[in-house]
This record gives structure tokens, sequence and C-alpha cells, in this order.
């Protein structure tokens, strides 16, 4: 899946996986600006430009974007991967916090994507890939906040894709499990017991373990690729089968015979 030759612009790219997807690009072939509000963690390479921006300020973004384009020609990629999180339920979470959550994580997305389309659509590989969850299709305990703002993110997606299908912009959004990022090791640190926690967490997905940032890179990097240019309105879950296995638990005999007609 090479990139070479074009440019993405990744937000929330200074860590975790916005970070994991601006290496998978570089060593793509392609050059990457990356939009956060710390810039510290970038790789001293040539091809990485990191400019401050904010997805909840427009100015920022179109400033942010301009520079990109400025420094490389053009932009040819646009990752939405900047977001926060948010644990409770609808009693939780109060309307600062939902207003808060919603307007980074979905409005946050829309904002970025307005003010790169006329970039996007000056090249002929042009693509948008929106970072999701598979809290957007899968109940999970405590995160109705987060889990509609990725219900929206996937909604969205689709909407996009649809809109600029004729345009010749792709639209297509990863949904990552969950991922041994710094995000979650800081959510981690919050429980009682995090060593369990994050084993529980582990547990929950099939393969037995977290999903890595480098996992869920080498998918956007593949749906942002020109190689797929046929891909788009697809969503693309990297969450070690938690979506779509039922798996029987591992000492429960009796059930494998039930389900097998036995």
């Amino acid at each position: 899946m090479r990139c070479d030759g074009l440019v993405a612009v990744v937000t929330g790219g200074g860590s975790g996986i916005g970070l994991a997807c601006v290496r998978a690009f570089t060593a793509a072939g392609a050059r990457v600006g990356v939009l956060d509000l710390e810039l510290s963690g970038l790789p001293g390479d040539p091809g990485v430009l990191g400019v401050r921006a904010d997805v909840a300020d427009r100015a920022s973004l179109g400033t942010a974007v301009a520079a990109v384009a400025a420094a490389f020609g053009g932009v040819d990629i646009l990752v939405n991967n900047a977001g926060i999180s948010a644990v409770g339920t609808v009693e939780e979470d109060d309307d600062e916090r939902w207003s808060r959550v919603l307007d980074v994580n979905v409005s946050g997305v829309a904002r970025t994507s307005a003010v790169t389309l006329p970039y996007l659509r000056r090249s002929s590989s042009a693509a948008i890939v929106n970072i999701s969850s598979i809290a957007a299709t899968t109940g999970l305990p405590k995160r109705a906040l987060y889990s509609a703002s990725k219900g929206a993110v996937h909604a969205l997606t689709l909407a996009m894709a649809a809109d600029l299908v004729t345009e010749g912009v792709r639209v297509n959004c990863v949904a990552p499990g969950t991922v041994d990022t710094p995000w979650v090791a800081r959510l981690l640190a919050g429980a009682a017991d995090p060593t369990a926690e994050k084993r529980q967490l582990a547990a929950r997905q099939p393969t037995g373990r977290l999903v890595t940032a480098d996992e869920v890179a080498a998918a956007v990097v593949y749906l942002a690729s020109p190689a797929t240019r046929s891909v788009t309105g697809t969503s693309l879950a990297v969450d070690g089968g938690m979506s779509g296995l039922r798996l029987p638990a591992p000492a429960c005999p009796a059930a494998d015979r039930a389900e097998s007609g036995a």
C-alpha cells in the first residue's frame, strides 16, 4: 500500500494512533502534516511538518491546513483522528461534557474536512479516513457519550462518502477495538486495579489481547492508498474480532454441543 508523492494531514498525530499513522504514512512514501495541540513527540523527519491546531477551532484548522499545503504543495489525504474519551452512563455525564465531546469527536471531523476539501478536490488521489470505534455499533457499558459520538462519526462517514463520491473524494472509516495507547493507559490509571482492568479489556476481544496502534495505522494507510480507489463508504473493523465473533466460554462444552445441535 504505497503513498509515494502524496501528502497526508493527520489530526491528533502527536501521540497514540495518530502518531502511528504518521509513521506508517512516511514509511509508505508520503509526506505528513500533523495537526495537534502537543507536537513534542513527532519524529525528526523532513517529510513531517507539525502545526499546532485545535479541531474545535475552525480558524486554527484553516491556517494549519494551508500551512501544510504551502509546505508540501497540496493535500491528498486527510485522517480525522483527533478525539477525546468519555466514561459513564447517560446519568453520569453532564450537558457541558456532552457538548465538549460531541464538538471535538463529531463537529471536529466535519470542521477539519470542510477546510481541507478545497485542497483534496485538486488531488487525483483524494481520500478521507475517519477514526470511528467499535463502540459505534457494539453496546459497551459506561460508554454512552463516547459511543454516541463514534456512532455519529460512522453515520457522517457514509453521508460524506455519498456527497463526495462524484467529486473523486473517497471517504471511509476505521473502527478500532480497544487499542493499547497512552489514552487507554490514562483511563486505566483511574481504575482501582489497573492491571486487572487491562486484562479484562484484553479478554473481551476474541484474540485475547489489545489492538496495537500500528495495526490501526496499517488499516488507515490501506484505505487511504490509491490501491483501494474503489473503496468508499466503508467501515473497517480492527478489533480482534470483537464486533463479529461470539466465542463460547473456554470451559463450557455443553454450550458447544447446544450451538451445534448435539
